[in-house]
């Protein structure tokens, strides 16, 4: 690791290689949080092999787990580059816990030995990424900023490990290796808090560095930087030729082929396109449960069309009218949320369109156009979902008897004509017996 005044570099983009840093002295926090910002960056598309933060009951000494030994005690939160097992599930964070006796897999990204995780990605970001983790009452969570906004309290939920038993001292470190291929590892701070129950009064705080060890770090930080000037001023009278060339960084150990360089536009566009692929897998899963709910529908109106005919089948005439009433609702209504599912669909249709004509460069208003059409699909849902409750609460079956409508007024069996023709006759017979008289 090569500390300066505004960072630590645990490892260089260099091939093959390790660096930790570690505190001296144990914490002897029952609760604790720490906050660590850190700048992974890199030349390549894919980087390794990634870093790691520590809390264990010994100091972590060099190893092949992310620079630091195995078998540890405690825990190690780590931030895995490169996908060894091939699912595509990298850059990713990984927690796992270890009680001393474990062998990390590495070959499967941790995957067997995971508490719990997320897939994030953290190299290449336009500012450093923030990562929160806290440990009170046997619970530990990870909060993430992702390193697009410089908002330092804008953090994301990440991981969470219930139950777990950590030893009650133990050292804090940071660690970082490459491999084959290589990434800067930068540390900007790493801060560590106390975390104290609520009512419980607080420890006082250590009393601060004495003097002594105070000039004792002071002189093993000036030895150490003599040494790296050493190591330059040979590095430059070895290799004379790489002075003076801005823009070139002396890699001898680590050619990497061009295909796996990206500029600065091309990262943005990549950028752009995972948050489009993001969103196209988001209207997907929305298909998936447009369907879901269609075939619920479909068995719920089987389900109410047979009950109504076995309780039509039960009373003869009127009832059987009733029943085919309120079949005609209940299809009516069906007919009603299959047609705004099926807008729901052209609409999701329409997105899917924009966001594939969005992702060729030069169609920066896909992004706003798409965004657009799924705050659309969202009403439509909540639309949808509206109707189907009032259906069900209209279409419940209780326990109270159906009750039969009124029976409309029977029609009359005489027409106009026989009335009339009943008048005259009644008129002729009435004439005549007057006259008879």
């Amino acid at each position: 690791a090569i500390p300066s005044a505004d960072q630590i570099r645990i490892t260089t983009s260099l091939k093959s290689q390790r660096g930790s840093v570690w505190t001296k002295t144990k914490s002897i926090f029952e609760y604790w949080e720490v906050e660590v910002t850190f700048r992974v960056t890199g030349r390549g598309r894919i980087g390794a092999d990634g870093l790691a933060i520590w809390f264990t009951e010994e100091q972590g000494l060099e190893g092949p787990v992310f620079g630091a030994a195995d078998k540890w005690n405690g825990v190690g939160i780590f931030f895995d580059s490169f996908d060894n097992d091939g699912k595509k599930n990298n850059p990713g964070v990984i927690v796992v816990g270890n009680n001393g006796k474990l062998l990390y897999d590495h070959q499967n990204d941790g995957s067997t030995q995971a508490l719990a995780s997320c897939q994030r990605d953290f190299r290449n970001k336009p500012y450093p990424v923030r990562v929160k983790i806290t440990y009170y009452q046997k619970t530990l969570t990870v909060l993430i900023n992702n390193g697009f906004t410089p908002d330092k309290e804008d953090y994301e939920f990440c991981a969470k490990v219930e139950d777990m038993v950590l030893p009650s001292q133990g050292y804090f470190g940071i660690s970082a290796a490459t491999g084959g291929l290589a990434d800067d590892h930068d540390v900007l701070s790493f801060l560590t808090f106390q975390l104290t129950e609520p009512g419980k009064e607080v420890p006082t705080p250590d009393a601060e560095i004495p003097q002594k060890d105070k000039e004792k770090y002071q002189e093993e930080f000036e030895h150490f930087q003599q040494e790296l000037d050493k190591k330059k001023e040979e590095f430059q009278k070895e290799h004379p030729d790489v002075q003076g060339q801005p823009g070139k960084t002396a890699c001898p150990f680590f050619l990497p082929a061009d295909d796996l360089f990206e500029t600065v536009s091309d990262r943005e566009l990549r950028q752009i396109f995972e948050g489009q692929n993001r969103i196209h897998l988001e209207i997907k899963q929305l298909n998936r449960q447009l369907d879901m709910i269609l075939d619920e529908q479909r068995r719920y109106v089987s389900a109410i069309t047979d009950e109504i005919a076995k309780r039509g089948a039960g009373v003869p005439g009127q009832q059987g009218q009733v029943s085919q009433q309120e079949i005609e609702t209940v299809v009516k209504n069906q007919e009603e949320v299959i047609r705004q599912v099926n807008e729901i669909r052209n609409s999701m249709s329409d997105a899917l369109r924009l966001i594939t004509g969005a992702q060729h460069p030069g169609s920066a208003a896909g992004v706003y156009e798409t965004t657009q059409h799924f705050n659309d699909i969202k009403e439509h849902l909540h639309v949808v979902k509206r109707d189907i409750e009032h259906l069900v609460q209209r279409n419940m079956p209780s326990g109270e008897k159906v009750k039969c409508p009124d029976l409309p007024p029977f029609p009359s069996c005489l027409s106009t004509v026989h009335f009339f023709i009943f008048v005259a006759v009644q008129t002729v017979l009435f004439i005549g017996y007057i006259m008879y008289r």
